[in-house]
């Protein structure tokens, strides 16, 4: 799978550019925002990349951090959201102004999205919800492992605390496997 380009833009359209690395030319989708801030043709470009791989297609999407990629990934794991839409999604601002809206249940972030009605905006909110405070949650993170790991079974910082102190074990493992025993009391 590819998961990073750094090559010479040849070609720039409307959704898409062609990227070239080692002498070969790489179709990569990008979101509208991302198009208009990228360097002119003929300059060098770092992009993560998404790779989808379809029965008719291989296509590639671009994303200039690693952060935009996996929010575009926790897009894609929504039922009936697909890569267009995942990438529409995305260019609708900065990730912290999309995740903000999201989790004030702000159905109207995705107006103006072709095949996103409210109703299909409102699954998408409740599903992302949970998704984004467990990214959120991994990406700030604590300094025991064992407790990060509970908070992405699900559980909250404190509920992690409270199972942990009841926990005698120094390993991470054996540590969330004691926790989960006593959560599940």
């Amino acid at each position: 799978m590819i998961g990073y380009l750094n090559g010479k833009i040849i070609l720039k359209r409307d959704k898409f550019i062609i990227l070239e690395v080692n002498n070969i030319g790489y179709k990569v989708f990008l979101s509208k925002q991302v198009l208009l801030t990228l360097p002119v043709v003929g300059e060098n470009l770092k992009v993560f990349i998404y790779q989808n791989v379809k029965e008719e297609a291989l296509d590639l999407y671009g994303f200039l951090t690693y952060e935009g990629l996996e929010f575009f990934e926790t897009l894609m794991d929504i039922r009936g959201v697909g890569p267009k839409s995942a990438l529409d999604i995305s260019a609708l601002g900065s990730l912290d102004k999309i995740r903000d809206r999201i989790l004030k249940q702000d159905e109207k972030v995705f107006e103006g999205i072709p095949g996103i009605g409210s109703k299909k905006a409102m699954t998408i909110i409740l599903e992302l919800t949970g998704k984004i405070k467990m990214l959120d949650g991994h990406k700030k993170g604590s300094s025991d492992p064992a407790e990060d790991t509970l908070m992405q079974l699900g559980f909250s910082k404190q509920q992690a605390k409270d199972a942990l102190s009841h926990v005698s074990s120094k390993d991470p493992e054996e540590r969330v496997k004691q926790a989960l025993k006593h959560l599940g009391k």
